[in-house]
């Protein structure tokens, strides 16, 4: 089997951020590869799997303690071994992030937007509403007033019913215009959600992973645990990067956005190791049944399938 040379790169890049982000990693393994196959898995297997990218047992142990302490996950004792899985809030938790990392395409803009007055917010709660909602695109448009291209008014309401602020912000919903995006309003939309700044950060991703894509497609039967590790890196630097992306429409981002590159870089590893990284998997992993179940069939739709 051929391993990937390209993956001693991405590890040692991993292992320079001070201190490492184990417990980040450990979500989006759960996310990525033990959710789909019945979300439960044996502390030893864990260890196993994320040693070679520095993580030692002791770390690991450390990391599964306080997210068990900070309620992301639970665990089952089966004999003398112990069997983790994400508790409920957890797994609402990771399907917010995670549909946007495996999704298809976006979807169709209408060209309306979700506007929202702040004016009566004190600055504390007006950085905590903007926080809670940036994952549905929202940002400062002027002054008080934020506001969404891409924005779903039930979700929106349910984060201010949650913060207690439904009385103390008003909120609109506008229409469609003529111009969806004109120049002024693009303009507006580049400097308000930083766009110059989400870019760079794309074409830094772009240019960590083009050469794991040539050196995979120069290759065949590459290495089982090359691809696995691989994997978990691609989409643990994937999911950093859509955490600070507002995903605008198609409409308001710049012709060259660096953001689609990335994503069809990202599609594309994806596709071409998951096949060894699954055989992996099956032969690395135990549940307190055995070995991990096949992945579910949802897994295979990620980005708009992987058969």
């Amino acid at each position: 089997m051929n391993k990937l040379n390209t993956l001693d790169t991405l590890i040692t890049r991993f292992q320079q951020q001070k201190p490492i982000r184990a417990s980040s990693l450990v979500i989006t393994l759960y996310g990525d590869t033990i959710e789909p196959h019945g979300g439960t898995v044996w502390l030893g297997s864990l260890i196993k799997l994320l040693e070679p990218m520095g993580i030692n047992e002791r770390l690991m142990r450390t990391t599964i303690f306080r997210l068990t302490q900070d309620g992301w996950l639970t665990s089952d004792k089966v004999g003398r071994k112990s069997y983790y899985s994400l508790t409920g809030s957890g797994r609402r938790k990771f399907e917010q992030a995670f549909r946007r990392v495996y999704s298809a395409n976006q979807t169709v803009w209408d060209g309306s937007w979700c506007l929202i007055m702040t004016q009566q917010l004190s600055a504390d709660e007006r950085k905590q509403l903007l926080e809670n909602l940036n994952w549905q695109g929202f940002g400062v448009l002027t002054g008080q007033l934020i506001g969404s291209p891409s924005a779903n008014l039930s979700d929106v309401n349910t984060v201010l019913a949650s913060s207690n602020l439904q009385s103390k912000v008003i909120v609109f919903k506008t229409h469609q215009q003529e111009e969806l995006a004109g120049k002024q309003i693009r303009m507006l939309v580049r400097e308000c959600w930083e766009l110059d700044k989400l870019g760079a950060h794309y074409q830094e991703f772009i240019d960590l992973f083009r050469p794991v894509w040539q050196e995979l497609d120069e290759k065949d039967n590459i290495d089982a645990e090359s691809s696995f590790l691989t994997r978990t890196l691609l989409i643990h630097e994937y999911r950093k990067l859509l955490l600070r992306d507002p995903q605008l429409p198609e409409e308001l981002l710049p012709g060259d956005w660096e953001g689609r590159a990335a994503r069809q870089l990202c599609r594309n590893i994806y596709r071409k190791i998951t096949p060894a990284t699954e055989q992996w998997l099956g032969k690395n992993l135990e549940s307190a049944d055995g070995p991990l179940p096949e992945a579910s069939q949802s897994f295979y739709q990620r980005f708009g399938g992987l058969n």
